[in-house]
C-alpha cells in the first residue's frame, strides 16, 4: 500500500480500514497467497529527505511494536508491505520497502527462476551501488537495476529498461514468462506505479479516485471527511468496498501520482541494444 496526502496517523492507514493491510496479511482476496505472514515493513517520510524504515520478520498482525509506533507516527507519505516469501529467505533485509537515499521501492510478484539468472543481473548493477544491496530477493535486485538505469532521473524509462534487461537475460537462459510485477517507487514527493508481466496476466493494482469526487458520491461516509483533498492511495486490494473509490491500473500500464493528480500511460519494456558482429567490425573500420 502507498499513501500520499495530508499528514495522517499510520494507525489510520494500516489498522482502521475494513480490509486493511493487516487484514490482507491474514485474508488476502486477490493475492497469489491468502496469508502473507513472512514479515512486513513500512517506510515513511518525516524530518529530512531520507525516509525511515521499520521492518520485522514477525507476521504483521502479531507485532505489538507496529501497533505502538503506528499510534504516534504521522506522515504525508507512507509505503507499507506484507510479505509472502517466494523462495528467498525470511529475514529482515528481505522485507519491503527497500531504501536508497531518498527513494523507496516495493514489488509484488517475482522474477521467474531468479536464482538461475541472479549472477547475470547482479553483474549489471552499478559497482557504486552494489555494496548497498542488503538482502537476497529478486525485488531488491530490480530496485538496484532501476537505480543503475537512471531511476532518479526518469523512473518510467529506468523501470522499462530494467524489465527489458531482465526479460532479455531470462530469454538467453531459456526462461519463459520472466517478469511478474506490480511496482511502486517514490522519491518522497511523487509516486510511480507499474503493472506489467511478461505473460500479460499481472497481479491486481488499484489507485484511488480524487477524494473530492468520492465525497460527492458518498457524503454519508464520515471517514472521507478526515482526508485532505490531495489524498491518494495505491493498493493491491481495495481497502473497503465503496463505489467509485477505486480504479484498476490497466494491464501493462504505468503512472505517476502527485498532489492529488495522476497520469497513466502504456508501459513497454525497453530491451538492451545489441551490437551485431558485422556492425561492430564496421564501426572499427570507420574508426581506423
Amino acid at each position: 500500500m502507498a499513501y500520499s496526502g495530508d499528514p495522517i496517523l499510520v494507525e489510520d492507514l494500516l489498522f482502521r480500514p475494513v480490509h486493511s493491510l493487516i487484514d490482507q496479511a491474514l485474508h488476502s482476496h486477490m493475492g497469489a497467497t491468502t496469508t502473507n505472514g513472512d514479515g512486513f515493513g513500512i517506510g515513511w517520510y518525516g524530518e529530512g529527505s531520507e525516509p525511515a524504515l521499520f521492518k520485522s520478520v514477525e507476521p504483521a498482525w502479531n507485532d505489538r511494536n507496529l501497533v505502538e509506533i503506528s499510534r504516534q507516527i504521522r506522515t504525508p507519505l507512507l509505503f507499507a508491505h506484507v510479505r509472502a516469501s517466494t523462495g528467498s529467505e525470511v529475514q529482515r533485509s528481505n522485507c519491503h520497502p527497500f531504501r536508497h537515499d531518498n527513494w523507496l521501492w516495493m514489488h509484488n510478484g517475482e522474477v521467474h527462476e531468479f536464482l538461475r539468472i541472479k549472477r547475470d543481473l547482479a553483474m549489471a548493477v552499478d559497482p557504486s551501488l552494489y555494496s548497498s544491496i542488503e538482502g537476497t530477493t529478486d525485488s531488491e535486485m530490480l530496485f538496484f537495476l532501476a537505480l543503475t538505469f537512471g531511476l532518479a532521473d526518469d523512473p518510467f524509462t529506468a523501470v522499462a529498461r530494467t524489465v527489458g534487461f531482465v526479460e532479455d537475460v531470462a530469454a538467453r537462459h531459456g526462461i519463459e514468462n520472466a517478469v511478474q510485477a506490480t511496482l511502486a517507487t517514490t522519491d518522497g514527493e511523487s509516486i510511480w506505479v507499474f503493472r506489467y508481466s511478461t505473460a500479460q496476466q499481472t497481479r491486481s493494482l488499484f489507485y484511488s479516485t480524487e477524494i473530492e469526487k468520492v465525497r460527492a458520491l458518498h457524503p454519508e461516509v464520515e471517514v472521507l471527511r478526515r482526508y485532505g483533498d490531495d489524498t491518494r492511495f495505491v493498493v493491491s486490494e481495495p481497502l473497503r468496498d465503496l463505489e467509485g473509490l477505486w480504479n484498476e491500473v490497466p494491464e501493462s500500464h504505468a503512472g505517476i501520482i502527485h498532489a492529488g493528480t495522476d497520469d497513466f500511460r502504456p508501459f513497454h519494456p525497453i530491451p538492451p541494444v545489441r551490437q551485431t558482429a558485422g556492425a561492430t567490425r564496421s564501426e572499427e573500420a570507420s574508426a581506423r
